[in-house]
């Protein structure tokens, strides 16, 4: 077991896991890595219909529901909670929640992810991207605690500025990626949706994301994953978020959508340095 591949993806919100790198995430667990996900929020401002609030006293109670039966459709060997509020979309009122993940200090924010890297000791860590995939400010905190507890937890002289459950040994992962949007799915969605009756500029159950402003942002591709083979596991793990519309995102459209774009999911690799021009299949390469 000590020799066992981990993988830790640490994300903001119950969908994330399912909607961005829920292939990725599926592939390595069906592979028998252990897959672990630290979820910074409950997902509180997300907008639900009255209908899947039924059995649920409030709105975070169905997102973890939701996420647990997404963790297991996915095959993740645990979910951690930072317990931090969803802040909402930018210059909303969730923004100014005292518990919201965006007003909490990053350096207590990384300190919590340093405990759960030096806890289950990943080889490979994954996170958002510097614009938090289209901007969204919990995305953007958690990209930016993520990279300092990165370099923190190998750190024998780094102490953290909250109480942790333990003190435990320092510990550095051996990888670092970014998970990035297709360039090249963007720009295809942005070409196609005029053609089917939806704008571009409003994508999303919200219409708060503008894939158009999105498709023009590049980052470097380092790796990309093909999830062909559990792209059901996605499937099904997405179809657990209801309440974020996930049979939308998983049929239709969408699903031909993904299914041109060959089922992949890319990657830039903050953490060693990448290889110019050598594109990696397997976010676990070379690793000992």
């Amino acid at each position: 077991m000590e020799n066992r591949l981990t993988l830790l993806a640490v994300l903001a919100h119950p969908d994330d896991e399912s909607f961005g790198m829920g292939g990725t995430l599926a592939l390595y667990a069906n592979q028998g890595a252990a897959v672990h996900l630290v979820c910074a929020t409950r997902g509180e401002a997300g907008i639900m219909d009255e209908e899947h609030l039924k059995g649920f006293t409030e709105s975070s109670e169905v997102r973890e529901s939701e996420l647990r039966c997404a963790a297991k459709k996915l095959g993740l060997e645990g979910v951690h909670f930072l317990d931090y509020r969803d802040s909402g979309m930018e210059g909303t009122p969730e923004n100014k929640h005292p518990q919201a993940l965006v007003m909490a200090p990053i350096d207590d924010v990384a300190s919590k992810v340093v405990y759960y890297i030096r806890k289950l000791k990943p080889q490979v860590v994954v996170t958002f991207d510097p614009i938090g995939g289209y901007h969204h400010p919990d995305h953007i905190a958690i990209h930016q605690a993520t990279l300092r507890a990165f370099t923190a937890a190998g750190d024998p002289s780094w102490r953290p500025t909250i109480p942790l459950p333990e003190d435990l040994p320092p510990y550095k992962p051996q990888k670092l990626y970014y998970q990035t949007i297709s360039r090249t799915f963007l720009k295809m969605a942005v070409r196609v949706m005029p053609l089917l009756g939806k704008d571009p500029s409003k994508w999303g159950q919200n219409g708060d994301i503008d894939l158009t402003s999105l498709s023009k942002i590049e980052f470097p591709t380092h790796a990309v994953v093909n999830f062909k083979p559990v792209a059901e596991r996605k499937r099904d793990a997405s179809l657990c978020h209801s309440s974020q519309g996930g049979s939308a995102m998983v049929n239709g459209f969408m699903r031909w959508v993904v299914g041109l774009g060959g089922y992949k999911e890319t990657y830039m690799r903050a953490f060693p340095p990448p290889e110019n021009g050598k594109i990696e299949k397997d976010l676990f390469a070379g690793v000992n």
